[in-house]
């Protein structure tokens, strides 16, 4: 299905104002970042998932009043609790965190703590549905492996593109890759929300997402090669994003949709996923288009600067 038709645009004669738009944002969330580092020793606010400490989910009879149960903790001697309506409003569910603790022991008074704060100084009737224990030791290493297994999926991405296409092709997928997840990072930053295990898999996906869109438009390229080898690669990058525009407006306008949806409906649980996806698909769209395939003209005129040879691999003539 074709939902553009002959479609011209320069998107190489953009490069500038994307160069631009990336920087900005990257720069904005590496600054964010930093001063997080300085206020709580982490680049991005972390769940109890990674942080430790203890996460109680409470269901009330009565709509349950945020401002109150904050005070309520606070005269329970509970400093520094994190408070927020779990769900949608009409399940009368809150979530409340207590801050990091070093001494893995007095993790588990967490849940007796609030249950008492609650019934000494806040008058609604409640039941405790679940409870999140983590200890900070469990948290460091949740937080390592969370981090190689970017790291790794990443490292793979290179090597099947360097043996599928050519070793440039894998490096400009992975540099735009890399920049989807800091600017998605960033975005978690700069919105001070935080980063879980959950958070984590949607980055994941989100780096497999960008990659996908980023071989369809690399595949193009390397069959105009083959077609047009006396067009310029300029001509030839310009020409495979916008044959492949169409398909890339119907697949990720859709998926983005369905994210967006679930932002919006989807409950405070499911936020900060949503928010990651959200994010990560219209980056990962954008960078297949503005970053990773300019990288490929951008190499080839580094090489024609030096003397070297800057023919890229085109694709093989299919046998009959």
């Amino acid at each position: 299905m074709e939902f553009f038709h002959s479609v011209n645009v320069d998107w190489l004669g953009k490069k500038w104002y994307f160069l631009a738009f990336s920087l900005i944002f990257s720069v904005a969330g590496i600054i964010s970042m930093g001063l997080h580092w300085t206020q709580i020793g982490s680049p991005v606010p972390l769940s109890v998932d990674f942080r430790g400490g203890t996460q109680v989910q409470v269901k009330f009879t009565q709509t349950p009043d945020i401002n109150a149960i904050r005070h309520a903790t606070d005269a329970a001697g509970i400093k520094d609790a994190s408070v927020v309506n779990y769900d949608v409003p009409s399940s009368n569910e809150v979530l409340i965190s207590l801050p990091e603790q070093t001494n893995e022991s007095a993790l588990d008074s967490g849940r007796q703590q609030i249950v008492d704060a609650l019934q000494s100084h806040y008058n609604n009737p409640f039941t405790v549905r679940n409870v999140q224990v983590v200890g900070p030791t469990v948290g460091k290493q949740l937080e390592k492996q969370a981090l190689l297994a970017t790291l790794y999926s990443l490292l793979g991405m290179l090597v099947y593109l360097w043996f599928r296409f050519q070793l440039i092709y894998g490096v400009a997928a992975v540099v735009a890759c890399f920049h989807d997840t800091l600017i998605t990072v960033g975005a978690f930053a700069l919105f001070n929300r935080e980063i879980s295990l959950t958070v984590i898999a949607a980055i994941l996906t989100l780096v497999g997402y960008s990659m996908n869109d980023t071989i369809v438009v690399f595949d193009r390229i390397r069959e105009n090669l083959r077609l047009s080898r006396r067009e310029s690669l300029p001509d030839v990058v310009n020409r495979s994003i916008n044959q492949t525009l169409s398909r890339t407006v119907l697949t990720s306008g859709l998926t983005f949709l369905t994210v967006l949806s679930l932002f919006i409906f989807g409950g405070e649980v499911l936020r900060n996923f949503s928010f990651a996806l959200v994010i990560g698909i219209l980056i990962g769209t954008y960078s297949s288009i503005a970053i990773a395939a300019p990288m490929l003209v951008a190499w080839q005129e580094w090489r024609a600067s030096k003397g070297k040879a800057t023919v890229l691999p085109a694709a093989k003539r299919a046998r009959v």
